[in-house]
């Protein structure tokens, strides 16, 4: 069985972004401790209390070397994977395909999520909560996937909720890369911590973070979308 921790960044509709980013973190469930105490270790050798709240939004200079740690130890974790979505948000006609920015957005999560998905593997996905109506969509979201995987009466999918990232140290590790991820992709440069955390995931991964991996690669998989123009 594995657990999969998913969150997101620049998903509001109007906001001053040109992307939105999806991505998650898959770990073996047996894995699960061992990652969460190794990653509040990472913060008390940093001197940093075990219910410090990594974010993406926190990255300072003076931390740097916590950040290098932190994505030295994904990348050699062999039990962590990550994929992720970059979508564009210019062009988006929402009202041409008879939908919400809302359900747009759990659409995206069915594309991320699908890949990572292989039966016979069972899975429980942790969502970061978006807000209070996600609930219903979630329960949706979950039969599509099975249903989708022929999979039916749960077997794949066993479920999805809603935590809080505070409870999740993998979620706090899935919010950096993805941080990671939009900032390359809006070609923000403000911040040279910042810079540096993605020129070091850049090196470690070989790969640009701003076009579509290969499917085969499951470390750190990236697939940019497009809106379609007819």
């Amino acid at each position: 069985m594995k657990n999969i921790y998913c969150d997101e960044s620049c998903h509001l509709e109007h906001d001053d972004s040109n992307c939105m980013v999806l991505g998650a973190i898959s770990c073996d469930k047996s894995q699960v401790r061992n990652v969460s105490e190794s990653l509040r270790g990472l913060k008390i050798k940093h001197k940093l209390t075990a219910s410090y709240e990594l974010k993406w939004t926190k990255v300072s200079a003076g931390m740097n070397e916590y950040y290098t740690d932190l994505i030295d130890y994904f990348f050699d974790n062999p039990y962590l994977n990550f994929r992720a979505i970059v979508a564009d948000k210019n062009g988006l006609s929402h009202e041409k395909f008879h939908q919400t920015h809302d359900e747009w957005y759990y659409k995206m999560y069915y594309l991320l999520l699908r890949q990572m998905l292989n039966p016979p593997t069972q899975y429980k996905i942790y969502l970061d909560i978006k807000d209070t109506r996600g609930g219903d969509k979630i329960i949706k979201l979950k039969d599509i996937l099975n249903s989708t995987l022929y999979m039916f009466y749960d077997e794949t999918v066993l479920g999805i909720q809603q935590i809080n990232s505070k409870e999740s140290e993998i979620i706090q590790l899935a919010d950096l890369l993805i941080g990671a991820l939009a900032y390359v992709n809006r070609e923000l440069t403000a911040s040279d911590a910042k810079i540096n955390i993605v020129k070091h995931i850049i090196n470690k991964s070989g790969i640009s973070l701003t076009s579509t991996t290969s499917k085969n690669d499951e470390k750190l998989n990236i697939f940019v979308w497009k809106p379609r123009i007819d």
